[in-house]
């Protein structure tokens, strides 16, 4: 008997540790999806994005007047110069950045769209008849859908095996058929 409840007190402390680590864990993965959020990381972006271009600018209103300098004779070229160059591929590098997040969020937005579309409403589980969903669909209305796309999905199917065959017919010689 005491050795059950030295088990069964073991085994009740044990969650206790693990509940930290368990919300450590929801931690890190909230985080990994908010790095994966394309919305999430466009807003992380463009802090980096003014101040790369305010160093662009600064950088080029130094060159431009350590240049105006040198024209003018007042000075000679020897003092360092800042690189333009890598300021201005840095500020081209974080657009690109955020042009392809601006891309996935809209790509994600489309799916999204497209799922709510073509399958808008849950049906109603067997299990559960008594607690009938507002939202979901008749299993006639799940039948129709599931039909229209099956039917798309066809033709869709016989689209691309007739354009393999006119690929295919294009590759031969016509005087062998």
């Amino acid at each position: 008997m005491a050795s059950q409840q030295q088990q069964a007190g073991g085994a009740m402390s044990q969650p206790g540790l693990q509940q930290p680590t368990s919300l450590q864990q929801q931690q890190q993965q909230l985080s990994q999806q908010q790095d994966f959020d394309p919305v999430h990381r466009f807003k992380m972006l463009i802090p980096q994005l003014k101040e790369s271009l305010q160093n662009l600018m600064k950088i080029a209103s130094l060159n431009l007047a350590q240049n105006t300098s040198i024209d003018n004779g007042i000075k000679s070229s020897d003092t360092p110069v800042q690189r333009f160059d890598k300021s201005l591929e840095e500020f081209y590098a974080l657009c690109d950045q955020l042009e392809l997040c601006l891309r996935l969020a809209y790509e994600c937005l489309s799916q999204s769209i497209d799922s709510a579309k073509h399958s808008p409403n849950l049906v109603p589980t067997a299990t559960k008849p008594d607690t009938v969903q507002t939202e979901s669909m008749s299993y006639a209305q799940y039948l129709g859908m599931i039909k229209s796309q099956i039917s798309c999905a066809k033709d869709i199917h016989n689209a691309l095996l007739e354009c393999s065959k006119k690929i295919a017919g294009k590759g031969q010689p016509q005087g062998i058929m």
